[in-house]
């Protein structure tokens, strides 16, 4: 068995032992340099200036506010019922109000109905409120969320799906933030609720603890939050009513974040968008990698019709302040726009040029680079900022295939761009009827 893996890998291995790789592992070299570990060095500084600031903090001071949680409908079923059954059952101390808004209610009959059949139960909790409110005509997302501000009476506005879940501590440490009037809003921590139902789900819960709990939790620290979940988004009241609510059109959740830090940059005023760990919500995600690769289509497509189409003239330094702008840019424009297509290009390139020995040395080669990195990010994450990290642990060994899925999802972005920068594919969104993505003014 030995001999027959040193067989195996001889082809491999061959081009280091003679030196024939480093040549060509000396030009990627760069872009680890200037990208790659820049990056993970802004990530692993906010971190453990997180980890220390939340060392130091003190006494929760008696600051809760009256809050409103808007949940956006359509066709969850009974599965509303746990999303409002977690909010009701916060152990936030203040007023929560609970408006489930079930879009396209005429067609959307059981949920509308599941919603309904909680007001017993939350009437007769204190200090908390639910209203049912039917959307008869679907409008879509957008339009759920912006009627759903004519019923919304407190100061504090959380946005949540229908489908999520959620920690009874979510809003107490979500609104403690907003004692300090600089900050507009916060961005909630998702975590996968199904991460044991498949291979597919599993990874996407590597993802979302990597990409999402880990590095917005280092960014947060530098003000550098780039996009407010629409699954799980918290905002001031007022900072809503100053940009005029949600805008029409697809990936309102990012279009929303460009706008709100557009807005202080217009106007020279000072803010921050936090992302907290500790503001937990629980989501499925897709089991079958089919069904990943379809949901990213749209995700990524989304985020090209924002930048190239609907905010191509907003960005600049001006507006978003140097620090932003350059975020932005590399880890949006950069890295999830062109990286995918300097990827392809890359491989393409390496097959036709060289024998296929030495491109699966290099190749390894890349491949023990990310795995290194990864394992480092996941492994301080795991102990510093996880609270579940026996799940963590458990889904070690899937760091070993992870850097594969990571090169999978950078090819479905580019087929992602492509599709959207040709076929406008921002418009055949489920988040609203065609009627309603037709109409906009962005096309």
């Amino acid at each position: 068995m030995y001999e027959f893996v040193l067989w195996l890998l001889k082809p491999v291995l061959e081009p280091f032992v003679s030196g024939d790789v480093w040549p060509l592992i000396m030009r990627f070299m760069p872009f680890i340099i200037f990208y790659e570990l820049p990056y993970t060095l802004l990530i692993y500084l906010g971190v453990t200036k997180y980890i220390f600031e939340r060392s130091r903090e003190g006494v929760r001071r008696a600051y809760f506010p009256p809050v409103s949680c808007v949940i956006t409908c359509y066709s969850e079923g009974r599965d509303v019922q746990g999303t409002i059954r977690t909010l009701a059952e916060q152990i936030y101390p203040g007023r929560i109000q609970i408006i489930a808004m079930v879009d396209g209610a005429a067609r959307n009959r059981e949920t509308y109905e599941a919603a309904l059949a909680m007001k017993g139960y939350v009437s007769g909790l204190a200090a908390r409120v639910l209203e049912v409110v039917p959307k008869w005509q679907r409008g879509g997302r957008v339009s759920n969320i912006n009627t759903g501000l004519n019923y919304m009476k407190g100061d504090i506005i959380f946005v949540l799906d229908g489908d999520t879940s959620f920690d009874n501590n979510m809003v107490e440490r979500a609104v403690r933030h907003f004692e300090d009037p600089t900050v507009a809003a916060v961005s909630g921590c998702l975590r996968v609720r199904n991460a044991d139902s498949s291979l597919a789900a599993s990874l996407q819960a590597v993802e979302y603890f990597i990409s999402i709990q880990t590095s917005k939790t280092g960014l947060s620290e530098f003000n550098l939050v780039n996009n407010v979940s629409g699954a799980f988004g918290i905002f001031r009241r007022s900072v809503v009513e100053l940009v005029r609510g949600w805008d029409a059109g697809t990936a309102e959740d990012l279009d929303m974040t460009l706008r709100i830090k557009q807005y202080f940059g217009r106007y020279g005023e000072r803010f921050r968008i936090i992302f907290d760990p500790e503001t937990m919500g629980h989501t499925d995600v897709p089991d079958t990698f089919l069904g990943y690769f379809r949901q990213r289509i749209r995700w990524d497509g989304d985020l090209s019709f924002i930048y190239f189409r609907k905010h191509r003239r907003a960005f600049s330094p001006r507006l978003l302040g140097w620090s932003n702008f350059i975020m932005v840019i590399l880890s949006g424009l950069y890295s999830q726009i062109v990286l995918p297509f300097v990827i392809f290009t890359y491989s393409l390139w390496l097959f036709w040029a060289y024998p296929l020995g030495y491109v699966a040395s290099l190749l390894f080669a890349v491949y023990l680079f990310y795995f290194i990195l990864l394992s480092a990010t996941y492994i301080t994450s795991l102990l510093f900022i996880s609270e579940r990290k026996k799940e963590e642990l458990s889904r070690l060994p899937l760091l070993a295939i992870f850097p594969l899925f990571t090169f999978a999802s950078r090819i479905n972005s580019l087929i992602a761009t492509i599709y959207e920068l040709a076929f406008r594919s921002h418009k055949d969104s489920s988040m609203a009827p065609w009627w309603v993505t037709k109409k906009s003014k962005f096309d």
